[in-house]
């Protein structure tokens, strides 16, 4: 059995952990995506921005040069390196760093450029041009350790070329070293979120193992007051809170039960006795005299219809505590009189109905009528004058009913039986609806002691409250209360 408690906790605890991995991996996960997705747009729009400044400035340049040898008619000198006094060649080096090299008529390189360019057949070809302005490019030429962009433009007459060049494997190097750099930067995002996560996975996850571990202690003890740990007002917290009210109505339900089943044995112990002890008399039925024949087949049918009825009333009890009726719109008055015309029926007495207001509640239709048939047996039982009517009471909501105890009229439909039997002593009032309490004057009457315990518990479901009191003149006033509702809420 402990190996067993064990496994199931270890599963559970399994399960959380699951849960909270779950939690963890999904967060870096997103992290780790919107953080690609970010640093990727970022590299590519930073990128993309680099180069074309890049390659701008450098049509730029070369477009100055064509402009210039168009409109001028220049010689490999005028690109000198030597020039003091500034010349074409420092306009083409300050606005990148350009890198220039010239070529003489027969394409041999008359100032040799830092680093030197090399010289192909198309470079040639341009030395030797008669229209100064021509233009040959080349892109990715390899010199010395970087990669080059270099253009070719002809100086015309066969003067010879300039060769410009602009470096940009080093603008390629600074890419490479951003990128490096973002995907060091997504790395560490997402590590960070994974422990983030963890750590808010965990403490979220921390509730939930301590209310399953409550929930663990319940179902292998048995035991239904076990603390349960709230905290917070979120989601969590509010499975708590429902989870702790549950163990609690079960742990009333629970002892209820306990009481029911303890107070029905107790009772159930007279009318079995009795039974008993007559039924081990029948065996000498032959040797008793007709009278007294008579009087013990009485006594058994008596006997017989108590336990039945005790038996019956136990039931409705239970049934009371796990009715599971449908709530629906009901008029209390109509309620009492199908019970006035039934009552009628069953005893032979009068019984009167007045009804005031409105009466209509949100209810469950049997359990009422079941409350009602209660009260109105109770005052036929004892009133057994029969010299005037049993009344029915219904009084709506907002109705004035005097001074006797019961719910706020503004709020609830009142119902009240009245007879004219012996009444109710003041000392039995707060006891007449407890289970099985039966008054010291009415012990010799049949009945269980069940019927307005019954009234306790529906004016309990609809969200109301028994009451009993003396009636001026004699008699009793026993009845309950019954919340309206709003039309489809209540009970």
């Amino acid at each position: 059995m402990r190996s067993g408690a064990r496994l199931r906790r270890w599963v559970a605890r399994a399960r959380l952990s699951s849960l909270r991995t779950t939690f963890t991996v999904s967060f870096a996960a997103v992290a780790a995506a919107v953080t690609v997705l970010v640093g990727f747009l970022s590299y590519d729009a930073a990128a993309r921005l680099v180069r074309v400044d890049q390659q701008t400035v450098f049509e730029g340049v070369v477009q100055d040069l064509l402009d210039e040898v168009r409109h001028s008619a220049l010689t490999p000198a005028d690109f000198a390196t030597a020039d003091a006094d500034g010349g074409p060649r420092d306009e083409l080096i300050r606005p990148s760093g350009t890198v220039v090299q010239v070529l003489g008529p027969d394409a041999s390189v008359v100032d040799r450029g830092h680093p030197p360019l090399p010289v192909g057949a198309d470079d040639r070809r341009i030395a030797a041009a008669r229209t100064a302005g021509q233009l040959v490019e080349h892109r990715d030429v390899d010199v010395g350790d970087g990669m080059y962009r270099v253009a070719t433009v002809s100086l015309g007459d066969g003067r010879g070329a300039v060769q410009i060049a602009q470096e940009f494997s080093d603008t390629e190097d600074l890419l490479r070293e951003l990128q490096q750099r973002t995907v060091l930067l997504v790395g560490a995002v997402v590590i960070a979120a994974g422990l983030f996560g963890w750590w808010l996975a965990r403490r979220i996850t921390s509730r939930l193992v301590r209310l399953a571990g409550a929930a663990e202690d319940v179902a292998r003890t048995g035991r239904l007051g076990i603390q349960v740990p709230v905290a917070g007002y979120d989601e969590v917290a509010r499975l708590g809170r429902s989870f702790d009210r549950m163990l609690g109505r079960l742990a009333q339900s629970e002892e209820d039960q306990r009481r029911l089943v303890q107070d029905a044995g107790h009772e159930l112990r007279t009318p079995l006795t009795s039974l008993r002890t007559n039924i081990s008399m029948l065996r000498r039925i032959d040797e008793l005299p007709p009278a007294v024949r008579g009087e013990l087949v009485a006594d058994l049918a008596q006997e017989s219809r108590e336990l039945t009825d005790l038996v019956n009333e136990l039931v409705d009890l239970a049934a009371g505590q796990s009715d599971r009726e449908p709530l629906q719109r009901v008029a209390l008055a109509d309620i009492a009189e199908d019970v006035a015309v039934a009552a009628r029926r069953r005893t032979g007495r009068a019984v009167t109905v007045r009804v005031s207001g409105d009466t209509a509640v949100d209810g469950r239709p049997g359990a009422l009528q079941r409350a009602l048939s209660n009260l109105v047996d109770n005052a036929a039982k004892f009133d057994r004058g029969g010299s005037e009517p049993i009344d029915i009471v219904v009084t709506g909501a907002g109705m004035p009913v005097g001074a006797s105890a019961g719910a706020d009229a503004g709020a609830a439909v009142r119902v009240e039986v009245l007879d004219r039997g012996p009444g109710i002593a003041e000392e039995d009032l707060d006891r007449v609806f407890d289970r099985f309490y039966r008054a010291p004057d009415a012990r010799s009457l049949p009945g269980s002691g069940l019927g307005l315990s019954i009234v306790r518990e529906v004016a309990a479901a609809h969200g109301g409250d028994p009451f009993a009191r003396r009636r001026e003149g004699g008699g009793s006033a026993i009845g309950f209360t019954v919340s309206r509702g709003d039309g489809g809420s209540g009970g």
